[in-house]
């Protein structure tokens, strides 16, 4: 039950700071949407009536699934490869809004 309120909690705020202006918290909104999908992977593997994943004794009933566990460790490496591309392009930023500012600002 834990668990599931903080998939909700952190899939609420991601979708929060994804509508924001701001490129940061948009970047900020995708971190948090990742979090929130590593953790959802990691419960389909059934954490709670299992137990390690390499145990003493190979019985399939008692030792963890590794394939969710794998499932998020891609997950992890990939939204760590999206974030810093999408921190570049919040860095480096577009042309057409660097003008846009200088024409607003007086």
């Amino acid at each position: 039950m834990i668990l599931a309120l903080a998939i909700g909690i952190l899939t609420a705020g991601a979708v929060y700071l994804m509508l924001q202006r701001d490129r940061f918290r948009v970047i900020l909104g995708f971190v948090l949407l990742s979090h929130a999908v590593n953790l959802l992977l990691f419960s389909a593997g059934g954490n709670d009536r299992r137990g390690e994943p390499l145990g003493s004794a190979p019985d399939l009933t008692t030792t963890a699934d590794p394939l969710p566990q794998a499932f998020v460790l891609t997950a992890i490496v990939i939204a760590f490869a999206i974030t810093i591309y999408l921190l570049i392009l919040a860095v480096t930023g577009s042309p057409d809004e660097d003008a846009e500012l200088e024409e607003v600002a007086p």
